[in-house]
């Protein structure tokens, strides 16, 4: 493919990343008592008011990263925006464990920071520690660094050691599981934790990361035919509807975590299984070839799913097939890889911006069209979107380049 049209590419995901941008800019920032909106309507107004930790934090992360890495963004209301999201998450997002001694992360907050609900789940404490590390890098602030490395630490403890503090009961039919997100989300803290600090930090965190690709490479089932989301814990596949259900979406964000491991450790083992199993087969099974995009949720074995969504398209799958396959190419320069990251732009930027009010749509019916017109919920914040914005424009930046 020509330089013209990946120049086509970057100016148009560009143009979208500067909307998306501004459009958070203006509607989520909660000027009272700090932290974001994230329930926003189609036009931005915000139809609730409660604070969800993982968009805290995903939100803090995104902005923190956009000023340190990109010029443009350098600017002081996205910097005082992350510092006033991050002062909110340290006073609030942190609560007592019941009984063990331990903190957790809230998962909701009301509008001025009192806990609604706790997951027993390790995701809002993963988001917290990517909030803390990103921002600290851009403030200097050594306390907050620590803060993220000795969360990730109580983290590592709760996923392989004991996850007693996490308070989820012991119950006698409860299989040991390993879901794909676990894994990957500590793959992306190490990469976070890493980033830029020296051969010390990345030798604490190499057999963590090694732990966490040999889980990942266990949801390859089916003799290499299929991605599973649910494996046993000694990697064997479970039965029901739990053991076959696919998620394309989660599959090709996990191939690009694969990928830049690979490419950080020179493995070109794993960038082929990365690409082949990882990318290749989500893609061939999850791309509606009637309507186009990608399915939200698959049975392997042909079922119709439980989850009321699986046929929806929702924006996030979309996102992360974008960096995969864009990533793939710049590796590799296979022109098959840049023919899907094509395609799924096209299906994307067909379907999701909505070019009247800026920002996307999150979830579409299987034939493509709006079926939820809000811009955030509870799920969908100051994420997805601009991280696949802004990582395409950064790879595209140095494919032109080199071109040069």
């Amino acid at each position: 493919m020509s330089a013209v049209k990946l120049e086509e590419f970057r100016e148009r995901i560009r143009k979208e990343l500067d909307t998306t941008v501004d459009f958070w800019l203006k509607h989520s920032h909660d000027p009272l008592h700090g932290g974001f909106f994230t329930c926003l309507g189609k036009d931005g107004k915000v139809y609730d008011e409660l604070k969800y930790v993982w968009l805290q934090g995903r939100q803090v992360w995104m902005y923190s990263r956009l000023y340190r890495t990109m010029d443009r963004f350098r600017r002081p209301e996205i910097l005082e925006a992350a510092k006033a999201g991050g002062a909110f998450l340290r006073r609030f997002a942190r609560v007592p464990s019941s009984g063990s001694g331990q903190w957790k992360c809230a998962f909701c907050l009301t509008r001025d920071g009192k806990a609604v609900k706790i997951q027993r789940t390790i995701f809002s404490e993963c988001f917290y520690i990517l909030a803390m590390d990103e921002l600290s890098r851009v403030t200097g602030d050594k306390d907050m660094q620590l803060e993220a490395e000795q969360m990730m630490e109580q983290l590592i403890s709760w996923v392989r050691v004991d996850p007693s503090g996490l308070g989820r009961p012991q119950l006698p039919g409860d299989v040991p599981t390993n879901s794909m997100a676990v894994p990957m989300m500590l793959l992306c803290l190490v990469q976070q934790l890493t980033e830029g600090r020296g051969a010390e930090v990345v030798q604490k965190y190499t057999e963590l990361a090694s732990w966490c690709v040999q889980q990942i490479l266990q949801h390859i089932q089916r003799g290499g035919t299929a991605i599973l989301e649910n494996v046993s814990g000694n990697g064997a596949e479970l039965p029901g509807c739990q053991g076959r259900l696919q998620n394309p979406g989660h599959a090709l964000e996990a191939g690009w975590f694969l990928l830049q491991l690979s490419a950080q450790q020179k493995d070109e083992a794993l960038q082929k299984t990365a690409i082949d199993k990882f990318m290749e087969l989500p893609y061939q099974y999850g791309w509606d070839k009637e309507h186009g995009g990608l399915f939200y949720f698959l049975d392997v074995d042909g079922h119709c799913p439980t989850q009321l969504e699986w046929n929806m398209k929702l924006w996030w799958p979309h996102c992360e097939a974008l960096i995969a396959f864009l990533m793939a190419y710049s590796h590799t320069k296979k022109p098959e890889l840049l023919h899907r990251f094509s395609e799924v732009f096209e299906y994307t930027f067909k379907h999701f911006p909505d070019a009247q009010e800026g920002e996307w749509f999150g979830y579409l019916t299987q034939e493509g069209k709006v079926a939820l017109d809000f811009k955030g919920g509870p799920f969908k914040g100051f994420f997805h979107v601009p991280r696949c914005l802004y990582m395409c424009e950064r790879i595209l930046d140095d494919m032109l380049a080199k071109k040069d």
